[in-house]
């Protein structure tokens, strides 16, 4: 609801391809290495595919091989290793087996061997010579650095194209999105679904989580869990989510919006207190510099704000569910909460929610206007008066259509 409005009214490369033969004696059943962080990093990378959809073996491997023979000095014992070597894999690579395309869907367990490895990607069919991959693998001194994770990969991929993706770690992702205005409480059941968590313990979690361990203004996570769209690995963690998103948060403050701030005379907190009563209100972008514009002016007289989802989060917060519609009976039930700008001056103790950055954006920079009140009307948009009487007019004209 509109500040001043009735209370009956609605509101709404891999390696260098020079290593060593000497690198062949490593061991097949030396562990990989370990990828537990490769979910966890992999909060914004790409969906872990293979190009080539139309591939069905592997082309280009015997030329990859030659170029590294063409490379390569031929002197003494090395040399002729090396070309025994080269010579052995392009033989097997031109006499590969057909493939069938396609992608496959391969998870590389943690603390696999490299042998291990080697052993799935043959069973999924995405390489069809598993000795030529070994040794190209060692060749390029790659075979101790893939990581673990769901991956999809196209069978018949160049083979340095899948290691590349292995090593790298480019697992499969699964996007997370969080609307603006969202608390932490709703936000719960979609991170306990990203991390196969229950939703009712991440809810304790977020609850619980101390704003200073964060470094975030506080209270609490409230406000600081950015609304964004987010790609997460499987087996991620609750606290990744959470450092992701407060991460997303500081990549919000620019040096130019912390001189916006500092101009405002008012401290991050409020700042995003304030923004998140703005994106409670608004029914769309266009209109929240409007809306900030009203409770600037309102926080400079000393006019209490009588922001209605302030009045909502205290009685969600006290009663445990918002009201379709605030009448008297509902907003004096929580004439004691902290959170209740009808009845206690100025901002309330934190954020109502997580705003997004065009309502922060319409905190530090609000339109010029004399407005101090504003009533929802039809289609989500508002009209704004200066006076109490302009309002008063207002809501009866809605009333009445």
């Amino acid at each position: 609801m509109a500040p001043g409005d009735t209370p009956a009214a609605a509101s709404a490369a891999p390696g260098d391809a020079r290593a060593e033969v000497a690198s062949v004696a490593v061991p097949d059943d030396a562990p990989i290495a370990e990828a537990g962080a490769a979910p966890d990093d992999a909060a914004l990378a790409d969906t872990g595919t293979t190009s080539s959809p139309g591939v069905k073996s592997r082309p280009g491997i015997a030329g990859r091989l030659r170029e590294v023979v063409a490379r390569r000095p031929v002197v003494a014992s090395g040399g002729l290793a090396t070309l025994v070597v080269a010579v052995a894999v392009v033989v097997f690579a031109l006499t590969a087996p057909e493939l069938p395309g396609g992608e496959a869907v391969v998870e590389v367990p943690q603390g696999a061997t490299f042998q291990d490895v080697v052993g799935i990607l043959e069973a999924e069919q995405v390489i069809g010579r598993p000795l030529v991959f070994r040794i190209y693998a060692r060749v390029r001194g790659l075979d101790r650095s893939v990581k673990a994770g769901t991956y999809r990969l196209w069978r018949g991929a160049p083979y340095g194209e899948v290691l590349g993706i292995l090593t790298v770690g480019r697992v499969v992702t699964h996007p997370m999105m969080v609307p603006e205005g969202w608390t932490l409480d709703a936000m719960a059941g979609r991170i306990a679904a990203a991390t196969g968590s229950d939703s009712t313990r991440v809810a304790e979690i977020l609850d619980g989580e101390s704003h200073s361990r964060w470094d975030v203004p506080g209270p609490g996570l409230e406000g600081y869990l950015f609304p964004e769209t987010y790609r997460f690995a499987e087996g991620v963690g609750v606290e990744r989510v959470v450092a992701a998103m407060i991460h997303a948060y500081r990549g919000y403050w620019t040096p130019e919006r912390r001189e916006l701030l500092a101009a405002t005379g008012m401290t991050e907190r409020e700042l995003v207190t304030l923004a998140s009563i703005i994106q409670a209100e608004a029914g769309n972008t266009e209109e929240m510099p409007t809306i900030s514009s009203v409770y600037h002016n309102r926080l400079r007289i000393g006019m209490l704000l009588q922001a209605d989802p302030t009045v909502q989060y205290a009685l969600t917060d006290s009663f445990g569910g918002r009201r379709s519609r605030l009448l008297y009976a509902a907003i004096d039930s929580v004439a004691n909460h902290p959170y209740s700008t009808y009845h206690h001056s100025g901002l309330p103790p934190g954020p109502i929610g997580a705003p997004g950055a065009a309502a922060l954006d319409a905190a530090l920079a609000p339109a010029n206007t004399e407005y101090l009140y504003f009533v929802a009307g039809p289609g989500g948009s508002h009209i704004f008066s200066r006076t109490l009487r302009e309002h008063n007019n207002a809501i009866n004209r809605i009333r009445r259509r």
